[in-house]
């Protein structure tokens, strides 16, 4: 842990902007929504704000969602005009997007392949594992099921964008609701086997390129919650916006972005901003 000068570090971007100005990419989990409204009204202040990105070609000015999906839809439904985000440029190196997999306990692969088969257009096929891997490199399949018995089943149907995306929604759904699953970033079964003993299936998605997501998320659509990982270069946490300037509704936008300024830079002369380069796990999220 290191505490830097202002002059070491320029700060991430922070402000405030309309809450109907945010365009999501990823589905949001609707068993987050009210505990997470009742934790902002109850703790009255913003946290951690949602990381955006602008979105190119918006006739208006409009955010892409990078991180923090569920925020910002409980911000909405908490009927919060505006909110603060971190505004970061969409490339490496302070944006780098990599994708988890989502490991699968108290399942069968029977009992997969069944909930499969109720995807309209979704084939599926047994392959080594080995070829299975390379198929998803060659992005020659949308994904594909890892099992311990060193297989895989790879799965493929769509046309375009929009309809693979699509498919990868109603593979999530077949588990999302009703299996428990955890996140993770090996695509190795056996490793996340170490960490979790009861895992049976690994789904393993496919890379994702910033520009496919700005197109997911310009069209309307939304890829499955929890598979791209963003992971943010001086990621601004903590900073407890009050939420009475989130929610009054008398202040013009340029007003509280003013506030906000104001009140960042008291922070950072009252030496309240920490900066961490190392790799840091909190315990009170």
């Amino acid at each position: 842990m290191s505490e830097r000068n202002a002059d070491e570090h320029a700060l991430p971007e922070l402000r405030f902007v309309p809450v109907d100005s945010l365009v999501p990419h990823e589905q949001h989990d609707p068993t987050r929504l009210e505990p997470l409204v009742r934790r902002i009204r109850e703790q009255g202040r913003l946290r951690n704000p949602p990381v955006v990105a602008p979105l190119p070609g918006a006739g208006e000015r409009r955010y892409v969602v990078l991180d923090g999906a569920n925020r910002a839809h409980a911000a909405r439904a908490a009927g919060l005009p505006h909110v603060v985000v971190q505004v970061v440029p969409y490339a490496d190196p302070p944006v780098r997007l990599s994708t988890w997999c989502h490991a699968l306990g108290d399942t069968s692969r029977d009992h997969f392949e069944n909930a499969l088969r109720s995807v309209a257009g979704l084939e599926c096929r047994r392959e080594p594992l080995l070829h299975a891997s390379a198929l998803l490199a060659r992005r020659e399949t949308l994904a594909y099921i890892a099992f311990a018995d060193g297989t895989a089943d790879t799965l493929h149907g769509g046309r375009d964008l929009r309809e693979r995306n699509a498919m990868l929604n109603a593979l999530v759904d077949t588990y999302r609701a009703s299996k428990r699953f955890f996140r993770v970033t090996s695509e190795s079964l056996a490793a996340a086997r170490e960490r979790h003993p009861e895992i049976e299936a690994l789904v393993v998605f496919p890379h994702f390129e910033p520009a496919e997501v700005i197109e997911i998320a310009g069209g309307g659509e939304r890829l499955p919650a929890g598979i791209t990982r963003h992971v943010i270069r001086w990621r601004a946490l903590r900073v407890d916006v009050p939420l009475e300037r989130l929610a009054d509704p008398a202040a013009s936008l340029a007003e509280k972005n003013r506030w906000l300024d104001g009140w960042l830079l008291e922070k950072l002369s009252e030496r309240r901003v920490r900066y961490y380069e190392e790799p840091t796990v909190l315990f009170d999220e």
